[in-house]
């Protein structure tokens, strides 16, 4: 049976980000500074992220490493099977969770390092998607999303649109984020992809080539479609159908301890969830309790939520480790 100990529990409906799969069509716009004119960005097809190591197009640099950035090596001009020769990129994580966070990721930026304190996004405008091609050195790695734009700070980037999950394939193929309707008129973070843990338990290697946008016009802007049913917020940590994250953490969260991958008699698959609430009144509050968000963090800030109207139940497993817990209240939606 799945041990789950909660003190509040919230499972909170939000949305999905435009991410659709291809076999073909990759393509991706040249564009310039946000100083540019829409005029000349007009006339720009093709932008490129990364082609190759050499080459004179690619207009941002991988420097924005994220999480456990010590679980990351990149080896950027990998000449190991590339889609396109000479070279491809290589990422090897490890999960040994070298800052103890469970999770790491890279952001392609203009200039390296630009966390929004300096200029340097180009105006996009016109763009209305960005392709890249993946694969993983065995099958079955996954990539828990990928990011076009949403960098903050005093330069912040006009757009933010996540993507996922992928799980990849052991040969090379499209993905493609939609950006049809996005406004691209100031990108700083061009592309960004994170792992996890929980995802990847073993680490993964994979490999990325030709990442560009384009400005196709088959494009629309995507519309929210009702999910399939049987939609997972939690299935097992290792799942790509996980489809939330515990982030919401409220109340007195110092007295939460969550472990997602726990292997204490799960009622199926190889883990559970099983939280721990120890009534210390960390924070002064006398309650606690999580939310299941999308993407992390999200209190109503980003239009991510999925149309689950063909849903007519949500449904789960639970016990106490001892018999006797209570639950104060269980939650679905309610973020405002």
């Amino acid at each position: 049976m799945k041990k789950i100990l909660i003190v509040l529990a919230a499972l909170a409906i939000v949305m999905p980000c435009a991410f659709a799969q291809e076999n073909a069509t990759a393509t991706a716009e040249t564009a310039k500074p946000k100083e540019a004119t829409k005029e000349i960005t007009k006339e720009i097809k093709e932008f490129v992220v990364y082609s190759d190591k050499i080459s004179r197009d690619n207009h941002y640099i991988p420097s924005g490493w994220m999480g456990d950035y010590g679980d990351i090596k990149m080896n950027d001009q990998s000449t190991d099977n590339p889609h396109s020769a000479p070279t491809c990129i290589q990422f090897a994580y490890s999960a040994k969770k070298s800052q103890g966070l469970g999770w790491a990721g890279v952001y392609w930026q203009n200039p390296a390092n630009n966390w929004g304190n300096k200029k340097g996004g180009f105006d996009l405008t016109g763009m209305t998607k960005l392709t890249f091609w993946a694969k993983g050195a065995k099958g079955g790695e996954v990539l828990q999303k990928v990011i076009v734009g949403g960098i903050k700070g005093v330069y912040p980037d006009s757009a933010s649109v996540e993507a996922g999950s992928i799980e990849l394939t052991d040969t090379w193929k499209q993905y493609t984020v939609n950006l049809a309707g996005k406004d691209l008129s100031y990108i700083n973070g061009g592309f960004g992809w994170v792992v996890t843990s929980d995802l990847d338990p073993q680490g993964c290697t994979f490999y990325l080539d030709d990442v560009k946008f384009s400005a196709d016009p088959m494009m629309k802007p995507e519309t929210k479609k009702a999910e399939a049913m049987p939609f997972y917020i939690y299935s097992d940590s290792s799942s790509p159908k996980n489809h939330f994250i515990p982030s919401g953490w409220m109340g007195d969260y110092g007295d939460i301890k969550y472990d997602n991958a726990s292997k204490e008699d799960p009622y199926l698959g190889d883990t559970c969830i099983k939280i721990i609430y120890n009534g210390k009144a960390a924070q002064g509050a006398r309650w606690a309790g999580i939310y299941w968000q999308r993407p992390a963090n999200n209190w109503g800030s980003v239009d991510a939520g999925y149309d689950l109207s063909k849903a007519t139940k949500l449904t789960f497993w639970a016990k106490g480790a001892k018999g006797g817990e209570r639950i104060e209240e269980f939650k679905i939606v309610g973020i405002m």
